[in-house]
C-alpha cells in the first residue's frame, strides 16, 4: 500500500510518499516559497536522486500538481502512475474539540474543519487547500486528516480551563488545545517500544524541542497536560515565539508601542523568543556560535530557553507523581546534547542522571543517555509525525 503524506503551509507544501508494505519513504521533498517569487520544488527519490524545479507555483493546487507530476516523471519519479497511490493523509493542525482522534475526510469533516478556522486562521485554510487539492486532481482517492491536536483532547478541563470567565470558553472555545500532538504520540508509543514498557501502563514526559517546541504528560498512554495552549505561543520560550509571559505585559506594550492585535501577535509569535533575547538568530547553531564568541545575550537566551525546559519537566513530575522516562525529539531535543545536558543536570534527587559521555555522543538516533541506575530513563527518539499520519492512514482506509 501506498500513502501519500501532505503538509500544507501557508507558503509551502511538503510531502512524502511510503511503501507501507516496508514503511520506506519512496519520495519526499517540498514545494518552498508557494505564491512568491523564486519558488521551487526539490524532490528526493529513495535511491538518492534529487532535483530542484523552479517554477511559478501560485497556489496549493498549482504545488500539489508539481508534486505528483514530479512522483511519475520517467527521470526522476518514484512510482509508474497516480493510480499507484491509493491514499493521502493529510497533516491538519487543528481540530479543535471536534476531532480527538484522525478521521477519514468527507464534506462533513471539510465543514467542521472550516468551523475551527477562527481559532486557527493561519494554518486551517492551507490544510484545507490541500484537501480540496487533491478532491480535484485525485477525485477517487480516499484521504485521511491527522490533527496535532486531536491527541491532547484526554486532557481534563481543569487541566485545559483558563482561569478567564466560563462564558468565554463556551462562546469562544477559548481553552489549552496544544500542538505536536502527532510527534508526542509517535516518539511515546516508540519509546515504550524501545524501552520494553508497556504504553497503557507508562508515565512519560515527552520534550518535542525545537525551533517550535513543546511538552507533553502522558499517563496510560494519554495526554494528561501540554505546554503549549489555546495557540503555538504559549508554554516554552522558542525559536521566535515568547512563550509564557504576563498577559499584563501584552497590554502594557499594546499600549506603550501602539500595537494593534495583528502587530502584537507578530511580536510575540515571530520576534520573541531565541531570536529577540539573543538579537542573533532563532537558529541554535548560530547561537552556539554566537556563545563561542563571547556573546552575552546569546548565553541569556540559552539559558532561558534550557531554565523553562526543566521547569516543565519538574512540574509534570509533579503531575504524573514521577515518571518511567523522559522523551527528547525534535531538532534540538535529537541533535543538541548540551541542552539535554543542562536540562537533566542536577536532577539525580529526583531519580534522573544522565550519562554525560554518551549524551555527548548521541545525535539524531535512538539512545538511552540516562546512567544505568537512573530511576528515570532519559531517551532520544526521532520523531517521525508522517510516519504516523501515513500509518493512521492506512489503519482507516483499510478498515473503511
Amino acid at each position: 500500500m501506498k500513502i501519500l503524506v501532505l503538509n500544507c503551509g501557508s507558503s509551502s507544501v511538503k510531502y512524502k510518499l511510503f511503501d507501507m508494505t516496508t514503511k520506506t519513504i519512496l519520495g519526499q521533498g517540498g514545494v518552498e516559497k508557494l505564491g512568491m517569487r523564486g519558488s521551487f520544488l526539490r524532490h528526493t527519490r529513495a535511491d538518492g536522486d534529487r532535483v530542484t524545479l523552479e517554477g511559478e507555483i501560485l497556489t496549493h493546487q498549482s504545488a500539489i500538481e508539481y508534486i505528483l507530476g514530479v512522483l511519475i516523471s520517467q527521470k526522476h519519479g518514484a512510482i509508474r502512475s497516480l493510480e499507484e497511490i491509493d491514499a493521502v493523509g493529510h497533516r491538519l493542525v487543528h481540530g479543535g474539540e471536534k476531532f480527538n482522534s484522525s478521521v477519514l475526510i468527507d464534506d462533513e469533516v471539510i465543514s467542521k474543519i472550516e468551523e475551527c478556522i477562527e481559532i486557527a486562521p493561519l494554518h486551517n485554510p492551507p490544510n484545507l487547500a490541500g484537501i480540496n487539492a487533491i478532491k480535484e486532481l485525485l477525485p477517487n482517492i480516499p484521504q485521511v486528516g491527522v490533527f496535532d491536536t486531536a491527541f491532547h483532547q484526554t486532557m481534563e478541563p481543569h487541566a485545559y480551563m483558563y482561569a478567564i470567565p466560563y462564558s468565554l470558553y463556551t462562546k469562544y472555545g477559548i481553552r489549552r488545545y496544544g500542538f505536536h500532538g502527532t510527534s508526542h504520540r509517535y516518539v511515546s508509543k516508540r519509546a515504550c517500544e524501545f524501552l520494553g514498557l508497556e504504553y497503557e501502563k507508562a508515565k512519560l514526559i515527552t520534550c518535542h524541542i525545537g525551533n517550535g517546541a513543546s511538552i507533553t504528560a502522558i499517563k496510560e498512554g494519554k495526554s494528561i497536560d501540554t505546554s503549549m495552549g489555546f495557540t503555538p505561543v504559549e508554554g516554552l520560550m522558542m525559536g521566535t515565539r515568547s512563550g509564557d509571559i504576563d498577559a499584563g505585559v501584552v497590554t502594557f506594550l499594546m499600549d506603550k508601542e501602539v500595537l494593534g492585535t495583528e502587530s502584537a501577535s507578530t511580536l510575540f509569535n515571530k520576534h520573541s523568543g531565541v531570536l529577540g533575547i539573543s538579537g542573533v538568530s532563532s537558529d541554535m547553531r548560530d547561537l552556539d556560535k554566537a556563545i563561542a564568541e563571547g556573546n552575552d545575550h546569546a548565553k541569556l537566551a540559552l539559558k532561558m530557553y534550557q531554565y523553562r525546559i526543566k521547569k516543565y519537566i519538574g512540574s509534570y513530575l509533579a503531575v504524573l507523581g514521577g515518571a518511567d522516562a523522559i522523551i527528547f525529539t525534535g531538532g534540538v531535543g535529537e541533535n543538541q546534547s548540551a541542552t539535554r545536558e543542562a536540562v537533566c543536570s542536577d536532577m539525580e534527587w529526583l531519580g534522573i542522571s544522565i550519562d554525560s559521555a554518551t549524551n555527548a555522543n548521541t545525535h539524531g538516533i535512538e539512545a538511552i543517555v540516562s546512567t544505568p541506575n537512573s530511576k528515570i530513563k532519559i531517551v532520544v527518539i526521532p520523531t517521525d509525525e508522517e510516519l504516523m499520519i501515513a500509518t493512521d492512514t492506512m489503519q482507516i482506509i483499510t478498515k473503511s
